[in-house]
């Protein structure tokens, strides 16, 4: 299965996202291959910092620019999961990823700049499904507030709702240093202490992993 991060905006947690549903997997004894399509290297830095704790579940990488169709299709022919960090903006790497990817996670976060971008986003899956009418959508709520009593998360999901192709999944991912901390050491929230955390990556694997 391809599983895919994309967003046309940065800062959305997207990479981070992207490595902790592959530290998730591989500590579920999965064989997985992460593709780091994006020149920031985010997600390839982390596998660096990762393979110097050999006692962590091993996470194998890819990094793959421009056209990443054949990669992410013979990616498939050899690995049980791939997973796609591509750019946070509109690119070549995003548009032929999504050409070749089963599931598609759209990680936004609850403010209204995010929100702007859904709109040209689901003109570019228009578009992609024209080569892969198959691909699976979902939008995930990220670095959400954890202050319950600001209505941010609500307002987000009344925005999306309109978008009817477009289901947003059930899991949020919220705003907690712990994320900031794994992702600078190779680890991934499922592998620390924090039980928030690591529900929240658990809960969201087995969602988008069932849909």
């Amino acid at each position: 299965m391809i599983i895919m991060f994309a967003s046309q905006k940065g800062g959305c947690g997207k990479s981070t996202t992207a490595v902790n549903l592959c530290a998730y997997l591989a500590g579920q004894g999965k064989d997985v291959v992460l593709v780091d399509s994006d020149r920031q290297s985010t997600a390839s830095n982390w596998i660096f910092d990762r393979e110097e704790h050999k006692h962590l579940s091993q996470v194998k990488s890819v990094q793959k620019y421009e056209n990443i169709n054949s990669t992410l299709s013979d990616l498939k022919t050899r690995y049980e999961y791939v997973v796609v960090d591509s750019p946070g903006r509109d690119s070549r790497e995003m548009r032929t990823g999504m050409t070749a990817t089963d599931l598609l996670v759209i990680p936004m976060r609850c403010s209204q700049p995010d929100l702007d971008t859904l709109p040209k986003t689901l003109e570019i899956i228009d578009e992609a499904k024209d080569f892969n009418p198959i691909i699976s959508i979902f939008a995930l709520l990220t670095m959400a507030p954890t202050n319950p009593s600001v209505n941010e998360i609500e307002e987000a999901k009344s925005y999306i709702f309109e978008y009817k192709e477009l289901p947003v999944l059930n899991s949020i991912i919220f705003d907690r240093k712990v994320y900031r901390d794994s992702m600078s050491n190779g680890f991934g929230v499922v592998e620390l202490e924090n039980e928030k955390a690591k529900n929240e990556i658990i809960n969201f694997s087995k969602e988008i992993l069932n849909a």
